[in-house]
């Protein structure tokens, strides 16, 4: 009997003192934001431990199992202000939080041009970020359409998904995406985004494996990146986490639109082994429908991470095999400062791109047929593996080494309808234009052999293939050294690239409508044909050649904290860059007599395996010097200087080769020099946010190197002086939300001598000196929101004399959303009213009245999406 109540007291007295010695207490309670909705998937962190979770889709999170004690909750969620609360656990703890929204993003954290990554407030350089909600929320039609949103970047969207054009800061090029670098998680998608024919966006895709955009506009980019003075912008790629998340998304449009998204991540291993997997397929009939699929492809990327006590290791996967269409000319009318629709062809979805040129097959002066499919479009495939390495070696030194490698293979197919091709002209224009009796020419359809309506016009379009084979490898050592008050970035760039390519045009003869139709033309008199199956000229360009570029870099970013506001900024970047290349122009206006009583054959270009060969060598300084001033932590103002460069782009260096004379043909040749400074201000409060950032940039030798008649490079050099200001400004009052992003700007011509002394203070061609974007939206409820956007684009010129004005235009986009729980329904129209806008013009100016060829924005779209949050 004792025995046993001395065993009942041992054992009470052994629970309570358990009980006392390690009682476990739990957290939990609700995440809302100030408009008292639940906010999901915040991140909630009990800060010097490894507990943490997610809120769930109500707002609500449970922390179990936590010793009795003081801790520091952390409370973080993209597109919020963190926030750390200080609290006394002691058994079941209730904690609610309301978070502010950072409206701007300014208490985000940026790494893009960053040697010590800081908070978008703290940092003296011009940046926008998006996270994957507002990526979202734009629904962006491409990679393109994205950055439209970015101020300083004048972006043009009317080549499709991709092949489109950026003009970073006023700075006029030829095309592509010239003087700035697209990276993916801080290393290029590939070295050089203006080579021929391979516009850095044909090769990037946004999908829900962004985790956010980082755009860098002058600033830190020249030392950061080689080349790009104009900016960077890296597509930063979803990583895993402990709790497994995924995102599926079907989105459905009614240009035969289907797509369908996927994201996944969590842990193989909790807290030291993660993945992120992803991509997306599509397939659609184009806006600009040609009459066969003119969009079809998709792509998987994948990641893995492994931390340990001192760092992380990580391997990058990225497969894209896609195909998408590229559109270009068209006519229109002009119509004093307006311009129209050409009768019977569709300014907002017609395209001179159809289904009867899918299938080239033409005779070779060597024998067989070259044969090319336009259906294949702009077809790359890319193949990119890499990683990234950071280790601690001490409290104060640390080490990373980020490395890649990318092959592609493009496949490269388009209609293009240049006006030096020819114009819009009647029939018997053309004809007495080969030197045919008007009543001797007869044009028929070649699929059908239907003569042609007598008011039916004609075009000459052409069918342009380029093959190329493009390999990247890119390393990025670089040591970090983080005293109290300096911080110190050392780094080593290398960078080996190499890009061989094929040419093969060919012309069409085709009529003027929507849904054109290939035709054929003969001499009734004399029995002479002009066309083969629709082909005017058989293989009338050929080119073959080859570029390599070899980047070595060192650069010094040092950030020094001077007092508790003010921190200063010095970096340094020196090039040592080399070029090579050869190639083949091959021999002109051959009669390759394949084609009895047939003209189509008698001016072919032929390779004649005669190479020419040249290299040119590249050594640059770039520096940068800032300093930073926060008055408070909603207020801050930043000063600029830096000098960067950009090399000559590949069709600069193409004229040793056309002109036979090789390296003899690019001594007058330089890298442009761009100066720029800056002054910039932020400020951020509950309900309004403001960047801004005034600019003056000074461009010496400015190079225009695009193809002009009968294929012959364009050889043109400016300089350039610009004066702007960039604006990106919220308001949020309740429910109802705007957002505003501009440019404003002036970017003129200077330093022309002699008889192009006029051109001085001339506008730089295609630069609009204002452009901007403003989108409210308003949240009729807590699941329902509706929105509309409006672009507006200023007037521009398309030529350097500035005779031939595009005129000014605007567009409307809205949409709505509905979220409830994990589902998100999304509606969003895109140019809305079917507006006309030129980006881009084609040939010498128009009269009133006259037809021209130009670019246009594509016509309305609307997509209904469904994404579902797991």
């Amino acid at each position: 009997m004792k025995t046993n109540t001395l065993k009942s007291l041992l054992f009470t007295i052994l629970f309570i003192v358990s009980s006392v010695l390690f009682a476990q207490s739990s957290i939990s309670g609700t995440v809302k934001d100030n408009l008292g909705y639940p906010l999901t998937g915040v991140n909630i962190l009990i800060q010097n431990s490894s507990k943490g979770t997610l809120t769930d889709f109500d707002g609500k999170f449970t922390i179990d199992n936590i010793e009795d004690g003081d801790y520091n909750v952390e409370f973080s969620y993209v597109g919020y202000k963190k926030q750390v609360i200080a609290v006394s656990i002691s058994g079941n703890f209730i904690l609610d939080v309301t978070l502010q929204e950072d409206l701007m993003a300014l208490d985000q954290v940026v790494i893009t041009g960053s040697g010590n990554p800081r908070k978008k407030m703290e940092s003296s350089v011009a940046i926008t970020t998006m996270g994957s909600k507002q990526i979202e929320e734009q629904a962006p039609l491409s990679t393109a359409d994205l950055l439209q949103s970015i101020p300083g970047f004048l972006v043009e969207t009317s080549g499709g998904e991709t092949g489109n054009n950026l003009f970073a800061r006023g700075i006029p090029t030829a095309g592509a995406y010239e003087y700035v670098q697209f990276q993916e998680d801080g290393l290029p998608v590939f070295e050089d985004g203006a080579l021929q024919f391979a516009n850095i966006d044909n090769f990037q895709r946004v999908d829900e494996t962004v985790k956010r955009l980082e755009a860098i506009k002058g600033g830190t980019a020249s030392i950061y990146a080689s080349g790009a003075p104009g900016g960077i912008i890296n597509f930063i790629s979803k990583t895993g986490q402990n709790e497994f998340k995924g995102t599926t998304k079907l989105t459905v449009g009614d240009y035969g639109l289907l797509r369908t998204d996927f994201n996944l991540g969590g842990a193989i291993v909790e807290d030291k082994l993660f993945y992120n997997i992803g991509g997306f397929y599509r397939v659609d009939d184009g806006i600009r429908n040609p009459g066969f699929k003119a969009n079809n492809g998709g792509q998987v990327k994948l990641n893995m991470t492994y931390k340990f006590d001192k760092g992380y290791a990580r391997i990058n996967y990225k497969n894209l095999n896609d195909r998408t269409i590229f559109y270009q000319s068209t006519p229109f009318i002009k119509n004093g400062d307006k311009v129209e629709a050409y009768p019977g062809f569709d300014a907002n979805y017609g395209t001179f791109a159809n289904i009867e040129q899918t299938k080239l097959n033409v005779p070779q002066g060597g024998g067989g047929f070259f044969k090319a499919d336009l259906e294949d479009g702009i077809h790359p495939k890319t193949n990119a593996i890499g990683g990234e390495f950071k280790y601690d070696i001490s409290d104060i030194i640390s080490v990373k080494n980020s490395f890649k490698s990318t092959d592609i293979d493009l496949d490269y197919n388009a209609i293009f309808a240049a006006a030096w091709m020819g114009g819009v002209t009647s029939q018997s224009d053309y004809a007495n234009g080969l030197g045919i009796a008007s009543g001797d020419a007869v044009f028929t359809y070649n699929n059908g052999g239907d003569v042609l309506p007598s008011d039916r016009n004609l075009k000459r379009v052409d069918f342009w293939n380029i093959k190329k084979q493009m390999n990247n490898f890119v390393n990025n050592l670089t040591f970090n050294f983080n005293w109290d008050k300096i911080n110190l970035n050392v780094g080593y760039y290398y960078s080996n690239w190499k890009s061989n390519q094929n040419w093969n045009w060919s012309s069409f003869l085709t009529s003027v409508e929507d849904e054109g139709r290939l035709v054929n033309l003969v001499d009734s008199n004399t029995g002479t044909e002009y066309t083969y199956h629709g082909i005017s000229g058989i293989s009338w360009l050929q080119r073959e050649s080859q570029i390599k570029g070899t980047l070595n870099a060192i650069f010094v970013d040092t950030e020094i904290e001077a007092s508790d506001d003010l921190t200063l900024n010095f970096g340094f970047r020196y090039d040592d860059d080399k070029y090579s290349g050869a190639g083949d122009h091959g021999t002109w206006g051959n009669n390759i007599g394949v084609l009895p009583n047939n003209t189509a054959d008698n001016g072919v270009n032929i390779l004649t395996g005669n190479y020419v060969y040249w290299d040119y060598d590249v050594s640059e300084l770039s520096y940068t010097a800032a300093a930073n001033y926060k008055f408070n932590d909603d207020m801050a103002l930043y000063t600029r200087y830096s000098k960067g460069f950009r090399s000559p782009i590949e069709e600069a260096f193409y004229i040793a080769i056309e002109s036979g004379q090789g390296n003899a043909a690019l001594e007058d040749l330089e890298p442009t020099k761009v100066n720029q400074t800056e002054l910039g201000f932020k400020y951020s409060s509950e309900k309004f946010a403001l960047f801004a950032n005034l600019f003056y940039m000074k461009l010496d030798n400015v190079t225009y190197q695009d193809i002009g008649v009968g294929g012959v490079s364009e050889r043109k050099f400016a300089n350039v002086k610009n004066t702007g200001l960039e604006l990106e400004a919220i308001v949020k009052l309740g429910k109802f939300n705007t957002t505003f992003n501009g440019t404003i700007q002036n970017p003129e011509y200077s330093g022309y001598e002699g008889s192009q002394a006029i051109l001085n203070g001339n506008l730089a061609r295609r630069i609009s000196k204002f452009y901007y974007n403003i989108r409210p939206n308003y949240n009729i409820t807590e699941h329902i929101n509706v929105y509309a956007k409006y672009s507006y684009f200023g007037k521009k010129y398309n030529d350097i004399e500035n005779t031939f004005e595009l005129p000014s235009y605007g567009v409307v986009n809205a949409g709505a959303s509905y979220r409830i729980n994990n589902l998100r329904f999304g509606l969003d129209a895109s140019n809305l009213f079917n507006t006309i806008g030129l980006t881009e013009g084609d040939g010498n100016a128009p009269a009133d009245g006259d037809v021209f060829l130009g670019r246009s924005i594509l016509g309305r779209t609307v997509r209904l999406s469904v994404a579902i949050n797991f």
